[in-house]
C-alpha cells in the first residue's frame, strides 16, 4: 500500500498538465456531451498502457536485474526535468488558459474588435468516442508517460510495482472524472491564466517529491 501513493502521485503529476487530451475532456464537459463515455475512453486507456509498462518491464528485471537501479536514476532524472519544466511554465506562462471550442461559446477577439459568438452543433456519440481514442493512443507521449517512465519507476519498488501501479490507474480515473463531470462549475475557473499556473507550480512540486522518494529509497 505504502507504494501506492507515489503511484497515485506519479500519475497525477503526469496527467494533469494540459494538452490536447485534456482539453477536448475539459471542452466535454463544458458542452456536457457525452462525458461518461469519453471519460471512461481515457480512464481505461491509461490503466492499459500502465499495466503493460509494469508487466513488460517486471519481466526485463527477472532477467536483467541491473535494470533496476538504472530505471530508478533514469526516473529521477526525468522527474527533476519535468519539474523544471512545470515550474517554468508556472512563472513564465505561454497561453492565456483554455478557452472551449464547442457549445454556445463566446470568441474573445483583441480590444476594440467586433466580439464573434460561434455555435457548434452536438457531434455524435462515435465521433466523439472515436476523437477520444485518437487523441490518447495516437499521441506518442502518453507511451513515454504511461509505458516508459511509469513502468520504470513502478520497477524500483519490486514486488510491491503492483499497487504503484493501482495507485497511477486510480489518479488517471480521479483526474479524467473531476476534469469531465467537474467542468460546468470550474470552466470559468480553467479558463484564466492563474489557475493553470497553480496546477504546473503543483506538478513541479509532486515531481520533485516524488524523486525525493525514488532517492531515499535507493
Amino acid at each position: 500500500m505504502t507504494s501506492a501513493l507515489p503511484g497515485f502521485l506519479t500519475g497525477l503529476g503526469l496527467i494533469v498538465a494540459i494538452g490536447a487530451q485534456n482539453a477536448f475532456v475539459l471542452r466535454q464537459g463544458l458542452r456536457r456531451e457525452h462525458v461518461v463515455p469519453v471519460v471512461l475512453v481515457c480512464a481505461i486507456s491509461d490503466a492499459l498502457l500502465v499495466v503493460a509498462g509494469v508487466a513488460g518491464l517486471g519481466r526485463l528485471l527477472e532477467v536483467a536485474p541491473w535494470f533496476e537501479p538504472a530505471a530508478r536514476w533514469a526516473a529521477v532524472t526525468f522527474l527533476l526535468a519535468y519539474a523544471t519544466l512545470a515550474a517554468r511554465r508556472a512563472l513564465r506562462p505561454q497561453g492565456a488558459g483554455l478557452e472551449p471550442s464547442g457549445g454556445s461559446a463566446t470568441t474573445p477577439l483583441p480590444e476594440g474588435s467586433t466580439r464573434a459568438v460561434v455555435v457548434m452543433t452536438a457531434a455524435s456519440r462515435s465521433r466523439v468516442v472515436a476523437t477520444t481514442v485518437a487523441l490518447t493512443w495516437l499521441n506518442p507521449h502518453v507511451y513515454v508517460d504511461t509505458v516508459l517512465l511509469l513502468g520504470s519507476v513502478a520497477s524500483t519498488h519490486g514486488d510491491d510495482r503492483w499497487w504503484f501501479a493501482v495507485g497511477a490507474v486510480a489518479a488517471s480515473i480521479v483526474w479524467f472524472t473531476a476534469l469531465g463531470l467537474g467542468a460546468r462549475s470550474l470552466g470559468g475557473v480553467l479558463r484564466g491564466p492563474a489557475a493553470w499556473r497553480a496546477i504546473d507550480a503543483t506538478v513541479a512540486l509532486m515531481m520533485l517529491a516524488v524523486a525525493a522518494m525514488l532517492v531515499r529509497g535507493a
